[in-house]
């Protein structure tokens, strides 16, 4: 049995844990706010420009110059899974469910005779990928010492996503993230952005709108489409900041709620021990005088 000199010890380091697992939740909780109003704020611009995309792709529909990022190279064999995770830990499993189902995907995949290839955007993600699909891992990006997400950090991953097409390294590119619902719900998902997975037009009770576009409608979507592959990155990286603060949150809640009641179980314990050897000792004291 331990000693109460060591139940003290314990007990004091489990209260230093449940202060950092609040201090950790209440920073959490300040973050998640701001983080939440950007991923929000960046969902109805990513919807509109698929709108968009949409229409001018109905209408170039066939056309024999239509981009590849719209309509594939001809082939399925290579995919390249483009996995965002988060940087840190200590958030329940926020990132393990991303990789989970980039993993069975990838799985899913190799047993039809396809070959995958990994980019991996952000550390944790890498870090579990690596143990199986070391090999298939082709690039890495970390944004660790990004303090401050922006459109910029977007555009450097799909430039380099970009050049890997234009080199003939894969043929379907998948986005991975975690779509952002409540603090308590974090939705991991999977999003085929090349070639674009085109969404057919909503049915109209009247004839379909017919458009001119100027320059012609190829000429368009070879400016849209490269953008339109940033704009879907960034979204998922503001989903992902926006579901890791809430999954952070959580899981310190959670923390914090576990350490409360292992402070109040180690101190029963040591309370009764403590009576254990007081009583102990008063019986050894009045057998001893009665003894004389």
């Amino acid at each position: 049995m331990a000693s109460l000199k060591d139940m003290r010890v314990r007990i004091a380091s489990t209260k230093a844990t449940q202060k950092i697992t609040k201090a950790m939740q209440m920073v959490a909780a300040s973050k998640l706010r701001r983080a939440q109003n950007a991923a929000e704020a960046a969902r109805p611009y990513a919807e509109k420009m698929d709108t968009v995309i949409s229409n001018i792709a109905s209408a170039a529909a066939g056309s024999p110059n239509a981009s590849p990022l719209l309509v594939g190279t001809g082939k399925d064999q290579v995919h390249l899974l483009l996995v965002c995770t988060g940087e840190r830990g200590l958030s329940g499993a926020f990132n393990s469910a991303i990789v989970r189902l980039a993993r069975d995907r990838a799985f899913a995949l190799m047993n039809q005779g396809k070959e995958v290839k990994f980019f991996c955007v952000g550390r944790k993600g890498y870090e579990q990928l690596r143990r199986i699909f070391e090999k298939q891992i082709v690039e890495t990006v970390e944004l660790r010492s990004v303090r401050q997400l922006g459109f910029v950090n977007a555009e450097d991953i799909a430039r380099k996503v970009l050049a890997r097409f234009d080199a003939g390294e894969f043929d379907v590119c998948t986005l991975f993230y975690s779509r952002f619902q409540s603090v308590i719900a974090q939705i991991p998902t999977a999003q085929q952005v090349i070639p674009l997975a085109v969404e057919g037009s909503a049915a109209s009770d009247g004839p379909a709108p017919s458009y001119e576009y100027e320059p012609e409608e190829d000429e368009i979507l070879n400016g849209l489409l490269p953008r339109n592959l940033a704009v879907q990155i960034f979204r998922a990286l503001l989903e992902n900041n926006a579901s890791f603060y809430g999954a952070q949150m959580t899981a310190m809640d959670n923390a914090t709620r576990n350490a409360g009641e292992m402070i109040r179980k180690q101190t029963l314990i040591y309370n009764r021990t403590r009576q254990a050897m007081i009583t102990k000792e008063l019986i050894e004291i009045i057998s001893g005088a009665e003894a004389v």
